[in-house]
């Protein structure tokens, strides 16, 4: 079973507890975009085997948003950070690193 700490109110809460929300780090695109970059926004999702940063709801407890990077394939969580982000905090991106030798963040951006 999955477990993700939520780092908004500092519980650690398993799958039953929280809410997916998809992909995270997209950007979004507002009005006067091309249709090719509003298509891209709502129907292209990455769905790799291995690193993934996703959206992730504490339906159960707090109620807030945050992200959370694992990988897909072992289910092995990296961290959990806020949602109002714009990148994965350095320490998690240095344990991915650590783990996964070659990989950066920009493989993702």
């Amino acid at each position: 079973m999955l477990t993700l700490h939520c780092p908004c109110c500092g519980i650690d809460a398993d799958e039953t507890d929280l809410h997916a929300g998809g992909q995270a780090h997209l950007k979004r695109f507002g009005p006067g975009s091309t249709d090719d970059d509003f298509e891209d926004y709502m129907f292209m999702r990455e769905n790799p085997k291995g690193v993934h940063f996703e959206r992730w709801r504490h339906a159960y407890g707090c109620g807030k948003w945050f992200l959370a990077a694992r990988c897909t394939a072992t289910l092995e969580v990296f961290g959990t950070y806020s949602a109002q982000t714009t990148a994965p905090p350095q320490a998690i991106r240095d344990k991915i690193s650590a783990k996964r030798p070659g990989w950066t963040w920009g493989d993702l951006t």
